[in-house]
């Protein structure tokens, strides 16, 4: 091989290594946002009527996430005292401190899965009411999202 032909190897080697880089950074960022950030949309909250007057409701809804991944921190409601994230098991109900939220996927909070306890209402809430939760995440900040209070046996898409 004699030294043109090495340097023209060199060089599309080179050229071909660029451009394999480039298209990981391509592929790393396809996320749906160019520059990483979550793009967040809730999709079908309810708190079912809670079974008892006083007592603990559940909160369900799904976070559709188009853009990065983001964590889902905290959530709380100027309607109840405290608001709480759980996740069921097959033989429990544990609380977790966050929930993650992938990047181009979703969060669903539904019925014998992950889903929000409150406790301590302001008012006793009835059916048709719609109550604010406001959902802090980590990087997009706080949701406010009002969700209706349906009967207890609702099930969505019924």
């Amino acid at each position: 091989m004699n030294s043109r032909s090495f340097r023209r190897s060199a060089l599309l080697g080179a050229g071909l290594a660029a451009a394999l880089a480039v298209g990981a950074v391509a592929v790393a960022r396809s996320d749906g946002s160019p520059d990483g950030a979550p793009r967040l949309t809730v999709a079908d909250p309810y708190i079912p009527l809670p079974a008892t007057p006083g007592g603990m409701g559940a909160g369900y809804l799904t976070v559709r996430n188009s853009g990065g991944a983001d964590t889902l921190v905290s959530v709380s409601s100027p309607a109840a005292g405290s608001v709480t994230m759980h996740r069921s098991t097959d033989t429990s109900m544990e609380p977790v401190g966050a929930m993650d939220v992938p990047a181009g996927g979703t969060l669903d909070l539904s019925r014998g899965g992950a889903h929000l306890m409150i406790m301590d209402w302001a008012r006793q809430p009835v059916l048709g009411d719609e109550l604010e939760l406001d959902l802090r995440f980590a990087k997009a900040g706080t949701v406010v999202v009002k969700v209706p209070v349906k009967p207890l046996t609702y099930r969505p898409g019924s």
